[in-house]
């Protein structure tokens, strides 16, 4: 125990110091977040001296009596939830909340629905979500790229805290085995989660240390020769339940759709939780992730696609690079911890923490744009990538909970502090001999790399402090959340190519406020209004730009929800307005960022998960969302859509799980998504047709054939049963996305 102690209190040390250290050497006199970075050092290293006293007086009294963790898994935001029907979240307050009581439009995507819908990815398990366009990208979601409410790279967090979000793109994709839950959290969050786009984020929960065993092993194979095998374990490491553990890990292998492409993936995730007593645990999660062979990402033209020629249509396994001038590689990983000491019943301290490292190579030759003279040649560009990410996060709040007059408040104040560094290179060569005509491509010819030459070459670190505090107000049945934050962001650029150091400075003040009515019957209408802040960090720009304005975004939002008094049922309706200022956009055709100036997003939202009887449960959803320049600068595009935004977004997944009888341990499942018109370019001369895919699965408990199968189950899953070939989305003429063919896979599990 002398050891554990020790080794939280190093911990906290080092954690304590890293701002200080990665701060010290940078020219920042006299700025706001240079000032601040003891403030957040102090933070931290309270809650974890907190914690060795608490394990040191653990120790002197030496109590032989065990910790029972008694709480339902439907009352723990972080705990398994059974079925589809998640009644509490996290994420959006960062306080265990009841969804139907919080002003704020919310889908929790559980455990069991990620694997009855066997999904690979996390853009994968937000298919049936609303609101949500997952895979715009198709088999070219590297990344996991998502669009919320009409807003691209929407941001990820993984247990509270930033993941892989850098100057207007995302990196770096967590194994959906890690995870128990996902969340998507939809509007404006800047005043809990500080500089973030206004469409949304996407709130990632790692699987977490229990006191009930797991032992579960499962073994995958499918199409395009897949064969994967995970395993997940938990448990208590001491007879007192004071100490308990979490391992699971997940190996993978598969080709793409695109030929010459596959994927390889190993990941191990290792988690322990401290309980020195009942105020005061200490969960240490950590992971990696290694992938030799990452996937696929490249680009393909409209015509060709969208756009039919006297040829036909590219091959929907097209591969654009050349087979052997080929790497894409990928390393993740991250150590972090979560503390939460309760000083009475009223107050509690919380701390979230992590640091992780995403490491990137790719080399292939990329698809730019037509040739001329030829509309079925690509011009493609050979090119060698390297992108380093890390980042350091650390959210601290306290809560308190009182009550003045007849008003009870749950009130939350904290600082949160993020620190990243983004090294990003990139050698490219143009010249003709890349061209590829795709109706009889020659790949046959090798590629110069001594022709390349630097193309970026950059280091960009980033300092973001926020000051935040919120309350939530209970009056009888009425509920008011209101809550302000103070932002300060600094970003230093060092152009290595063009020899040049840029600063860039920016603080915002945002806030939100919401007011919901909880009548006793589970019906709860609210209103909320909810502002964003987000630097434009992006670099590529047009030559002789100066860096463009933060992007400031508002949401009004007015909806209802329904839970039934069983909490079998979670039914909501959300209508809204969004819209966003200084936003820039990517022309694909110019190959920089541009001014857009503003754009507004409309829609209607509504779901329903439903355990519906003993056997029957359902999800469906509908959005839709219609989006409009507002204001530009850019000829042509005035009061048109954006691209790659489908107005309509409809799904339903139905289940059927017998309990009893001659079928007993039997499960069936299908599934029907709908994705509507979208447009293809930023002036909407072209549009992306519609789509409706179907998937379905069945399954069946081994256990009920014989006692000595008892804990073995077998499940088959076939998704986009017609192997529909389809566009997913249009950027513009030079980025377009076929979607994701039909996919089977056939899984066994056994649980002991």
């Amino acid at each position: 125990m002398l050891i554990i102690i020790i080794s939280i209190n190093v911990f906290g040390v080092i954690f304590s110091w890293l701002p200080y250290l990665k701060l010290k050497n940078k020219k920042l006199k006299g700025s706001i977040v240079s000032n601040k970075n003891y403030v957040a050092s102090v933070f931290l290293t309270l809650p974890l001296s907190l914690l060795s006293v608490q394990i040191h007086a653990a120790v002197n009294q030496n109590i032989p009596e065990k910790i029972i963790v008694t709480a339902s898994p439907s009352q723990d935001p972080q705990a398994p939830v059974s079925g589809f029907v998640a009644t509490k979240t996290l994420s959006t307050n960062k306080t265990p909340s009841e969804i139907e009581k919080t002003p704020q439009s919310i889908s929790v995507i559980t455990r069991d629905q990620m694997d009855a819908q066997d999904v690979s990815s996390v853009s994968q398990a937000l298919r049936y979500t609303p609101g949500v366009f997952t895979e715009y990208r198709g088999s070219s979601n590297r990344n996991d790229e998502v669009f919320i409410r009409g807003y691209s790279y929407a941001p990820r967090f993984l247990d509270g805290l930033s993941y892989g979000m850098g100057a207007s793109s995302s990196t770096g994709a967590i194994d959906p085995w890690l995870l128990e839950r996902v969340e998507v959290v939809r509007g404006p969050a800047s005043v809990l989660y500080g500089q973030v786009n206004p469409g949304g984020l996407v709130a990632m929960t790692s699987k977490r240390p229990t006191a009930s065993p797991i032992r579960h092993i499962q073994v995958r194979a499918g199409n395009d020769k897949l064969a994967e095998t995970a395993f997940d374990f938990s448990g208590t490491l001491s007879d007192d339940n004071r100490v308990l553990y979490r391992l699971n890990g997940v190996a993978k292998t598969q080709h793409t759709q695109i030929k010459n492409y596959k994927e390889e993936r190993f990941a191990l995730a290792p988690a322990i939780t401290f309980l020195p007593n009942e105020q005061t645990r200490l969960t240490l999660l950590s992971f990696i992730q290694q992938e030799p062979e990452a996937g696929y990402r490249n680009f393909l033209p409209a015509y060709g696609t969208v756009k039919s020629t006297p040829a036909g249509t590219i091959p929907f396994d097209f591969d654009v690079n050349n087979p052997d001038y080929h790497k894409s590689w990928r390393q993740q990983y991250g150590i972090g911890y979560e503390f939460e000491h309760e000083f009475s019943d009223s107050l509690k301290i919380v701390q979230n923490a992590r640091y992780s490292h995403i490491n990137q190579k790719y080399k292939y030759l990329v698809f730019g744009s037509l040739r001329k003279d030829n509309p079925y040649v690509l011009e493609r560009r050979a090119q060698q990538e390297q992108r380093e990410t890390d980042t350091l996060g650390i959210d601290t709040r306290l809560q308190a909970d009182f009550t003045t007059a007849k008003l009870n408040h749950t009130v939350i104040a904290g600082i949160d502090y993020q620190w990243s560094k983004d090294q990003d290179n990139l050698l490219r060569a143009i010249g003709p001999e890349y061209d590829l005509d795709w109706r009889n491509p020659n790949y046959h010819y090798p590629i110069d790399m001594s022709l390349q030459k630097p193309a970026t070459d950059q280091l960009q670190k980033r300092d973001q402090i926020g000051l935040y505090l919120q309350d939530q107000i209970q009056w009888k049945n009425w509920i008011l959340l209101a809550g302000l934050r103070q932002d300060w962001a600094q970003v230093r650029t060092h152009d290595f190519l063009a020899k040049s150091y840029d600063q860039q400075d920016d603080h915002k003040l945002t806030g939100r406020a919401g007011l919901l009515y909880a009548f006793d019957n589970g019906i709860s209408p609210y209103i909320s209004y909810s502002t964003s802040f987000e630097p434009n960090l992006q670099t590529r720009r047009a030559p002789g730009s100066a860096p463009f304005e933060p992007s400031e975004g508002r949401q009004l939002e007015a909806g209802i929800k329904y839970l039934t008094p069983n909490e079998q049922t979670l039914a909501t309706l959300s209508v809204y307005q969004l819209q966003q200022r200084n936003v820039t956009n990517y022309n694909a055709e110019k190959a920089y960022f541009e001014p857009v100036g503003e754009i507004r997003s409309r829609g209607v939202e509504a779901q329903i998960n439903s355990q519906l009887t003993e056997n029957i449960s359902f999800i469906s959803s509908y959005s839709y969302t219609h989006t409009e320049v507002r204001k530009t600068i850019i000829a042509g595009t005035q009061g048109k859509e954006l691209p790659r935004v489908p107005k309509h977004i409809a799904s339903l997944w139905g289940q059927y799980d017998e309990t009893s009888g001659l079928f007993n341990g039997a499960k069936a499942g299908v599934g029907v998504r709908y994705v509507g018109v979208s447009q293809g370019d930023t002036k909407n001369t072209v549009s992306v047709p519609a789509v409706t895919l179907y998937d379905a699965m069945i399954g069946y408990s081994l256990g009920e054939l014989s006692p000595s199968l008892k804990g073995a189950e077998i499940q088959l899953n076939m998704n986009n049963i017609a192997n529909k070939h389809y566009v997913a989305s249009c950027a513009g003429d030079t980025a377009c996305f076929y979607g994701i063919g039909r996919t089977m896979t056939a899984t066994m599990n056994y649980r002991w």
